[in-house]
């Protein structure tokens, strides 16, 4: 009689959402899993996981909760590939997919567990040009129709839905708990109220559609609000003291200044995606550089803008910069750089101007 095969199955979640990372699943249950030893077995927990294990779509959530913790604990090894926001529109959709692909299988080579066959859900074989590349079968419906190939994609969903669960404390605006980064009308409704968060995946049609509508909608709003030429700009005299936003909006002005002082073309100013802003735009020598302004009144107390732009707030700069890019195509052969600028005390000193990367 033939060997059983041992299959390590393999699956994909998140390829169509808007927002949030692309996981692959991938499961080898193992001999004890076979049907043979499964049915000598009915009245055991490995058997009524094999019996519940299909489609993790045709689940429900709480199923798919109550699965998970089961398949890592009695599968011969199991692991997730993860592609994150930014490499998805760094490499695009058919790289990721190889990507996340080959960084689940690396896990499962690690624990040296065997294996005969390679079954992808699907038909596009994302370890080709591998040494693995012969193992592979691809076969349509397979997370329906072979038990490791559902197990991947249930663990695979579990811990996607779960990243997407805990970032909606960090992004409250979205929705994502309830969405979990797919293109519903809630989510839709959200983007055209708050623009994209860092995300969100500027490559995909819909994003880069709904940036191009915010930021015609910020342009009509900055034309009938601010009347003003930088150039010629001067900081004003307030009959009461400034406001916060006052004090901000000379500081940037005297950076402006500064800026065009050292041959920079001042492109933008306040370019906002409703949920974050960059305070300046300018371009010299085939660089365009994004730069928050920070002003204190007494920095030794408040600290140097390289302080203030924490890690969070360069990460927010960067996909601000992803959204204006990605509107303004006359931009993008222009290496991007952020930067930072230190204004300080009532006469608006620059204490410095840095890049940042």
């Amino acid at each position: 009689m033939a060997q059983q095969p041992i299959i390590l199955g393999v699956d994909e979640v998140g390829r169509g959402p808007w927002a949030g990372p692309l996981v692959v699943g991938a499961v080898i249950l193992g001999p004890d899993f076979s049907p043979e030893n499964i049915a000598q077995h009915q009245n055991t927990k490995k058997f009524q996981l094999y019996q519940d294990l299909t489609d993790s779509k045709k689940l429900t959530a709480k199923k798919r909760e109550t699965l998970a913790p089961l398949i890592e604990t009695h599968a011969l090894a199991s692991a997730t590939g993860w592609v994150t926001t930014h490499e998805l529109d760094q490499y695009g959709l058919s790289a990721s997919l190889k990507l996340a692909t080959r960084r689940a299988i690396k896990q499962i080579l690690a624990t040296k567990s065997p294996f005969t066959e390679i079954i992808i859900d699907g038909t596009i074989n994302f370890l080709q040009n591998t040494p693995l590349e012969t193992k592979v079968t691809l076969l349509k419906k397979a997370d329906t129709l072979i038990k490791e190939v559902s197990a991947a994609s249930i663990i695979a969903k579990v811990a996607r839905d779960a990243y997407m669960t805990k970032i909606a404390t960090q992004y409250p605006a979205y929705g994502f708990e309830k969405h979990v980064g797919y293109g519903t009308a809630l989510h839709k409704s959200a983007l055209l109220e708050h623009g994209i968060c860092p995300e969100h995946r500027t490559s995909f049609r819909p994003i880069r559609e709904i940036i191009a509508q915010n930021q015609q909608n910020c342009t009509k709003t900055n034309q009938n609000t601010h009347n003003y030429h930088i150039s010629t700009h001067k900081s004003p005299h307030f009959p009461t003291p400034p406001t916060n936003s006052q004090k901000g909006k000379t500081a940037e002005l005297v950076v402006a200044r500064y800026l065009q002082a050292q041959n920079h073309t001042i492109i933008s100013h306040n370019f906002k995606t409703k949920f974050y802003e960059i305070d300046l735009i300018s371009i010299k020598n085939h660089q365009v550089f994004f730069t928050e302004v920070k002003y204190s009144q007494n920095p030794d107390q408040e600290g140097t803008a390289l302080v203030r732009v924490t890690p969070e707030k360069q990460r927010q700069m960067h996909f601000a910069a992803q959204a204006f890019l990605a509107t303004h195509s006359e931009y993008t052969q222009l290496q991007p750089l952020l930067a930072a600028a230190s204004v300080s005390g009532g006469d608006y000193q620059i204490q410095d101007w840095l890049i940042l990367e």
